[in-house]
């Protein structure tokens, strides 16, 4: 379909204002870029609230810390000849920018370190390196980056000697990008000759790997396992052979590392069944009833909240992938130009953000694991500049496990 059938299509003239002032290569860059977008997305504004309804929750037992340490040799001697064995595969979700950091860059390029340079990259390819040195064989890394950050993201890895991690064994591939628009539903414009684009959200990376041509390496190199992981928590085990080892022998299709909740209110999603599959509940739709509810030791059964580090089989997401997944739509602040070109620096929500999350992948799985790790060894996210899950705590995480600062 071309740039002018899609605009009428979808109602979207004002991309256009400013068309007769662009260069000709400009022009002809947002018309490539206007055909490249899934403008369908929108359409997901239309039955938002129909959309919102949740099926049957119940509670998904999980794999507790006690029983983990009972069979801890037994778990890692199955992960530990999957990684040698070149089953196991790693893939770091890092497509977003670090702007509630205060920082213009990659989120993985803030520099957590105090007394010396030490980034959130850094920190994450560290913990991936002590899971190569116990198993004695490099695991494949996939990194995501998007469109606002794969240059700035690529040269980083490079000026840093990818932190001593070999670079044939990293694969650096971009996510799919979703449009944003007003509450109306009218896609904003950037700049005079671009569309406003973000990230489409955690859930696209499997189909981004596919697109890419990232996938192709997972099936050359003979990968059956991909361990993906959210890029703000620094302390998070990557790999762990404990885990990948209780998936297999499980024998379920997920394994999703949980850390038990510091109360039950807790901002953190939990691992439940809606309508007797393996799902997410948010904790903004968890009921007092649900909150409190509790098992036959007297304990909450929604008690572990996931930290996005989660096992797929790849032979698994290649089923999911064949199904469409949502997009939830989210209000966000959306810098952009007006229809007179002034450029708008909104302090409150103006506008949505498309994203596919990983939870519906989750629920389209058969079976789900959920494990427990010890929150203050692997769970340090770097969400804010201050207070809570912010750069101030997860330095103090950081510390209180022994790494320098």
């Amino acid at each position: 379909m071309t740039a002018q059938e899609k605009i009428q299509m979808y109602h979207q003239e004002q991309l256009l204002d400013f068309v007769d002032e662009l260069e000709p290569d400009e022009s002809e860059a947002l018309e490539k870029q206007i055909e490249s977008i899934d403008f369908s997305v929108l359409d997901g504004l239309k039955t938002r609230k129909e959309d919102t309804a949740r099926g049957k929750i119940s509670p998904l037992k999980a794999m507790e810390l006690d029983e983990i340490d009972k069979r801890r040799d037994e778990f890692k001697a199955c992960g530990i000849e999957a990684i040698k064995a070149g089953k196991v595969g790693a893939v770091l979700l890092a497509g977003g920018m670090g702007t509630r950091l205060g920082s213009n860059d990659p989120k993985g390029m803030y520099r957590i370190g105090v007394n010396k340079d030490l980034y959130i990259f850094e920190c994450l390819i560290n913990n991936l390196t002590d899971v190569v040195k116990e198993a004695g064989e490099y695991i494949h890394l996939f990194i995501m980056t998007s469109d606002l950050n794969y240059k700035a993201t690529t040269k980083f890895f490079k000026e840093k000697n990818y932190f001593g991690y070999p670079e044939n064994y990293i694969t650096f591939f971009k996510q799919e990008m979703a449009p944003t628009c007003d509450y109306n539903g009218k896609v904003f414009l950037e700049e005079p000759g671009k569309v406003s684009v973000s990230p489409n959200g955690n859930g696209g990376w499997f189909l981004s790997m596919m697109n890419t041509g990232a996938l192709d390496v997972v099936k050359k190199n003979g990968i059956e396992w991909l361990n993906i992981f959210a890029v703000d928590n620094v302390l998070q085990r990557i790999c762990d052979p404990v885990f990948v080892g209780a998936t297999i022998k499980e024998n379920k299709a997920v394994g999703s590392k949980v850390v038990r909740k510091n109360a039950p209110d807790e901002k953190v999603g939990v691992m439940c069944l809606e309508d007797g599959k393996p799902s997410i509940v948010e904790y903004y739709e968890l009921t007092d009833e649900l909150l409190h509810e509790t098992d036959e030791r007297g304990e909450r059964v929604y008690n572990f909240g996931v930290i996005l580090n989660y096992l797929f089989k790849v032979k698994d997401l290649e089923e999911i992938v064949k199904h469409s997944l949502p997009y939830h739509i989210v209000e966000k602040k959306i810098e952009h130009i007006d229809r007179d070109g002034n450029t708008v620096k909104p302090d409150k929500p103006n506008g949505y953000k498309f994203e596919q999350l990983v939870l519906d992948m989750i629920h389209l799985a058969d079976s789900c694991l959920p494990f427990e790790v010890v929150r203050e060894k692997e769970f340090a996210p770097v969400k804010n500049k201050e207070g809570v899950d912010s750069v101030e705590s997860a330095r103090e995480l950081l510390v209180k496990n022994g790494v320098e600062i």
